[in-house]
């Protein structure tokens, strides 16, 4: 009776630990404003639902070097982890490490956003924060030259061309190679040219390389000295010291831009305006930087997927708008608190953004970073010539056929 006994409370502490192992998640978010607010917020979520959720913050490149590391070693106890889509989703998707999201509801995101968060007719995804392409400008240094917002590339160069002196830089945008090759994408795309079609490269069409000489043009021209070494790290720390009269980036720089403590410019003198068009129209890139995730390996998936619910709900999203984080739900930007306290050329070049843009900024490939090194070579000759490498013909034929020796090797070579 004795040992029947035992083994009843044997039974019922084996599934008391098995039940807490279940009230356990491991959650891997990036060091990103929104990854920070997700942690701050993370104490809330355990009290309402009684879950440990193990956190771990890591820079970008470390977060994903530590999910492939584990996902390939099938080590990973992972359950949650925040995601790049245009940098590693074809790859994980190949891979079989995103659970695919079935009964999220997703009507509250724009389509071009969910593009990436897609494979086949399932999500495996959700879209956390979008960012797009705009034009940073100096409203002061404009009203001294009696200049209007540039429109259209012509326009841009002028402006950039009056503006240039000694001490301050018509025009920047980012040159550091591999780094440059999102905001090429959008000059790339108002020449009428992309960087895939149809699962090839065809970045050395005429149209593309017309964009590429017309963006070395302008960086040599107008930029700063030394800006085939910089990226928005370096470029933005210049524009707040007032060095900088115009700058094309991604919108989710705003709030660094005209934050008081690093900025010599007052908010009042920074405007934020559409990406100009080029001479084929204006499609900006307008992508989805973060996504958020349940690992196929996680043995909480029920948990992992209600956390998602809450980390990726309406509410927090709202949080995330208010401290100046591009957030992808839809109906956040239509928020009356919202509207009210943000920039309105921030919500002006989203609303453009979200019904015009573009859902790519690199190619859209799993051997992206090989790619964009590629890529990066002829904007490094473009810029250092000018525009007026007799060569970059030449050079983007071979980079295109590089690329798709990549493709050919992931078997993604004309799959589209």
């Amino acid at each position: 009776m004795r040992s029947r006994y035992m083994l009843i409370i044997l039974v019922a502490l084996a599934v008391f630990s098995v039940g807490a192992q279940q009230k356990e998640i491991r959650v891997l978010l990036a060091n990103h404003p929104y990854g920070d607010l997700l942690k701050a917020a993370i104490p809330e979520y355990e009290k309402a639902t009684g879950v440990k959720v193990n956190v771990e913050s890591l820079q970008e490149s470390q977060l994903t070097t530590k999910l492939i590391t584990e996902f390939a070693t099938r080590s990973s106890t992972v359950d949650v982890f925040m995601t790049r889509p245009l940098q590693e989703g074809k790859m994980f998707y190949k891979n079989g490490w995103y659970e695919p999201l079935t009964g999220y509801n997703f009507s509250d995101y724009p389509k071009n956003a969910l593009d990436v968060a897609m494979f086949g007719n399932k999500a495996y995804l959700v879209p956390l924060v979008t960012e797009w392409q705009v034009l940073y400008y100096r409203i002061d240094l404009f009203k001294k030259a009696g200049l209007a917002v540039p429109t259209n590339f012509m326009e841009l160069e002028a402006a950039a061309k009056k503006l240039n002196s000694s001490d301050v830089a018509g025009f920047a945008s980012r040159g550091k190679g591999a780094a440059a090759v999102t905001q090429l994408s959008s000059y790339v795309y108002n020449y009428g040219g992309l960087y895939l079609d149809k699962g090839k490269a065809v970045f050395d069409s005429k149209e593309a390389i017309e964009a590429i000489r017309f963006y070395g043009r302008m960086l040599k021209n107008y930029g700063p000295a030394g800006v085939t070494n910089m990226s928005w790290e370096n470029i933005m720390p210049l524009f707040q010291a007032g060095k900088v009269a115009m700058w094309t980036d991604a919108s989710v720089f705003y709030g660094q831009v005209v934050d008081p403590a690093k900025s010599q410019i007052p908010a009042e003198n920074v405007g934020i305006a559409n990406f100009p068009a080029g001479p084929k129209g204006n499609t900006p890139f307008t992508v989805v930087s973060w996504g958020m995730a349940v690992a196929k390996q996680s043995k909480n998936k029920a948990l992992a997927m209600d956390f998602i619910e809450w980390a990726t709900s309406q509410s927090l999203a709202k949080r995330g708008m208010l401290a100046n984080i591009t957030m992808a739900r839809n109906s956040v930007w239509q928020d009356p608190e919202i509207r009210a306290k943000i920039n309105p050329g921030l919500i002006t070049t989203q609303e453009y953004a979200a019904k015009f843009g573009y859902p790519y900024d690199r190619p859209y490939m799993s051997a992206v970073g090989e790619a964009r090194d590629l890529i990066g070579e002829l904007i490094i000759e473009s810029i250092n010539t000018g525009g007026t490498s007799t060569r970059l013909e030449a050079l983007a034929k071979e980079k295109a056929a590089a690329v798709n020796e990549l493709l050919q090797d992931t078997g993604e070579y004309g799959v589209y």
